[in-house]
């Protein structure tokens, strides 16, 4: 009897560029509409007027549009596909000089015997910095750490990239202070900024305690059987009982402390000068240079080891481009505005104690195609507030919606950008880490249900 073929997930980009044909092909089936745009005369934003949409002449998209999307998203996102190529290499250099492999061998034996309780810790602080500056594109600095640490201690190179991933994304999920999610939605909802913060840090001690406990479950199951790790068979045999590390020396404690200091005044700078891509990328450029030169390298040797450390990232900074291309497409093919509509229509008339519910998955389908936080708050909640007003839904609750919606399934969707970097920097294959993450996927839905059901049964306000 021949054996039946199993079915095999295609390529990332094959996946990504199928979304696009798909795409061009619905520019000329689905009725292009458009949303006016006004400008915010005290933000300066650029908001969708809720009442203005109307059906306009079709923009098919041509054959040779199509194919002109790669590029183009290519332009458009540009600078985080430098700022990927910079920081991995930057990352690369630091983690040459040995001191960062160094300072987790001496902490795994300090800690051994106690190695699941350095997981709660390690998610707490990813969550911490999710919730508070949003980090997102960052988290690709600390997954070559936490994927040492963690094979350092027995584990294996998922618990180490989920540590970083899960971590920093239930933090950014269930944010109370991050400025580029939750204050951009709240500002355009015209709420007060940083308002309902007391819920959002209830939701964010428990997201976070679920997802501890999610990795911690996997990854004492690994350490008594590392053959029962996802990515077993294609991963490199390694011992942290057995393996020798690197000792610890003045150099390395030097470049340690230099770096671990720099982390802290990056937050600084991120939260109190407003820096972003470009600058966080000349940082750690500067950074890895100085860490370098310390850990006793000449200029040829740096330079090789950036360049090494680009190579080995530009598969993830290619993935950026083509995600970004699937937005080109709806924009220019005029029918992202009219998907944005009917979506939003779903929700009128619907009982306020289910309406958040609703709009929850609304901005989950929303967010496969914008999964940027910041856009998905400009393009949806002037959408999402006045359907609020119109049931008796608070416009906190909308809010909260939105902040789950556009933060949960980042973890899973193929076409977060930051996603599919981290994959590719641990080189976890996209369908494997997709068989991890469905249970606490499937939890977090369950949770973020419950959340919003209460925040509408008691009018989570202001208002």
């Amino acid at each position: 009897m021949k054996e039946k073929k199993r079915f095999k997930m295609p390529h990332v980009f094959v996946l990504l560029f199928s979304i696009i044909i798909i795409l061009a092909i619905c520019s000329y089936i689905v009725p292009a509409g458009q949303f006016e745009r006004v400008t915010d005369p005290k933000t300066g934003r650029i908001l969708v007027d809720p009442d203005s949409f109307q059906y306009i002449e079709k923009s098919p998209i041509g054959f040779f549009q199509l194919f002109q999307a790669v590029p183009t998203g290519m332009e458009e996102v540009a600078q985080i596909m430098i700022f990927i190529l910079i920081v991995g290499g930057a990352f690369s250099l630091i983690n040459a000089t040995g001191s960062i492999e160094a300072g987790i061998y001496k902490a795994s034996k300090v800690v051994r015997g106690k190695e699941l309780l350095i997981i709660p810790v390690f998610v707490a602080i990813f969550a911490f910095l999710g919730a508070t500056i949003g980090i997102a594109e960052e988290t690709l600095v600390f997954i070559p750490i936490g994927i040492c640490m963690a094979r350092v201690l027995g584990f294996d190179t998922v618990t180490g990239a989920s540590i970083v991933i899960l971590g920093s994304g239930c933090g950014l999920t269930a944010a109370f202070m991050n400025p580029f999610t939750l204050g951009v939605a709240q500002s355009i909802s015209e709420l007060p900024i940083l308002s309902g913060m007391w819920y959002r840090i209830v939701i964010w001690v428990v997201v976070t305690i679920v997802t501890s406990l999610f990795i911690m479950r996997y990854a004492k199951k690994v350490k008594a059987d590392p053959s029962k790790g996802l990515i077993a068979d294609i991963e490199e045999p390694f011992s942290g009982e057995s393996e020798e590390g690197i000792e610890l020396n003045k150099r390395h404690v030097l470049i340690l402390a230099i770096f671990l200091l720099s982390l802290v005044f990056l937050v600084y700078a991120i939260s109190q000068f407003g820096w972003y891509i470009m600058e966080i990328a000349t940082y750690f450029l500067i950074l890895a240079l100085v860490c370098g030169f310390i850990g006793g390298m000449g200029p040829s040797k740096i330079a090789e080891t950036l360049i090494d450390g680009a190579k080995e990232v530009v598969f993830g900074a290619i993935i950026v481009g083509l995600a970004r291309g699937i937005l080109v497409v709806m924009q220019q093919g005029m029918i992202l505005d009219t998907i944005i509509h009917s979506l939003g229509g779903l929700i009128e008339g619907v009982p306020p104690a289910l309406a958040g519910v609703l709009m929850f998955f609304v901005q989950l389908v929303v967010n496969f195609f914008i999964p940027s936080g910041s856009g998905q708050a400009a393009a949806t909640m002037p959408i999402m507030v006045p359907l609020a007003d119109m049931i008796g839904l608070s416009r906190q609750t909308a809010v909260l919606a939105y902040q789950f919606g556009d933060g949960f399934t980042n973890q899973i969707i193929p076409t977060c950008s930051w996603l599919m970097v981290n994959l590719a920097v641990a080189k976890i294959p996209y369908e494997r880490w997709v068989k991890f993450v469905t249970p606490i996927m499937l939890i977090w839905i369950g949770c973020a249900v419950v959340f919003l059901v209460i925040a509408a049964l008691m009018n989570f306000g202001p208002f």
